[in-house]
């Protein structure tokens, strides 16, 4: 169809057929005079049709809730996993290392008794920096408060040189992975003196009778 309606030396008429006014914004009038009709609102839903949005929304937050549980599970879990991984390989350094303690044992006397020399100096180091790596540590040493969760007494004294019960003698030393004790130390363990002690002695010896001289009254002796 040709679009020019007034012939063809006119310029061509465009109709604008939008029906809403693009600079107003409102609807536009029709031909007849009247304005446009607009769709008809929708009609309400029935009661029953408002059911199903209730129980799709309900569903919803069941399954949410279903959802963050599992994933709360979940990562219980892995932490529960991990934790059991580090305890198993944790007791089973510490097993290893326990074997070792005589070895260990074994250096320490040959150090004090100044065997340590050579290629067995060597070895020894070695090994020492390889258990320290895995995180074993001695403790023990002279003059150290008793501590009964890492010391044990093997020999007990009072001694007027200590204010507290304190490690004398250390017979063993003893070994801890981190927090946790592999082998006690073996110790000697002193006290201080009781109070009056030495008062009280002194005491006992003055009020005990004096031995009777020979040939003196009370001696039994007979002068005739």
């Amino acid at each position: 169809m040709n679009t020019r309606e007034n012939g063809p030396d006119q310029e061509p008429v465009i109709r604008d057929k939008r029906k809403i006014d693009p600079e107003t914004g409102k609807a536009r009038e029709t031909a007849a005079g009247g304005a446009e009709e607009q769709a008809p609102p929708q009609a309400a839903p029935a009661d029953g049709a408002a059911a199903p949005t209730g129980d799709i929304a309900d569903d919803l937050a069941e399954r949410t809730r279903d959802l963050q549980r599992l994933q709360a599970e979940y990562a219980n879990y892995r932490k529960r996993v991990e934790r059991d991984r580090v305890a198993v390989r944790e007791q089973a350094t510490a097993a290893a290392l326990a074997e070792l303690l005589p070895v260990l044992d074994d250096i320490g006397r040959a150090r004090e008794h100044g065997e340590l020399t050579g290629g067995f100096a060597k070895v020894a180091e070695s090994l020492e920096g390889v258990v320290t790596k895995l995180g074993l540590s001695a403790f023990g040493a002279k003059g150290d408060p008793f501590d009964p969760t890492v010391h044990e007494a093997l020999m007990h004294s009072y001694s007027p040189d200590v204010t507290e019960p304190s490690c004398v003698e250390i017979f063993q030393p003893g070994y801890r992975m981190g927090e946790r004790v592999i082998r006690p130390a073996r110790v000697a363990v002193a006290e201080p003196a009781e109070p009056g002690a030495a008062e009280g002695e002194a005491a006992a010896q003055a009020e005990a009778p004096a031995d009777p001289e020979p040939g003196g009254p009370g001696s039994g002796s007979d002068d005739n």
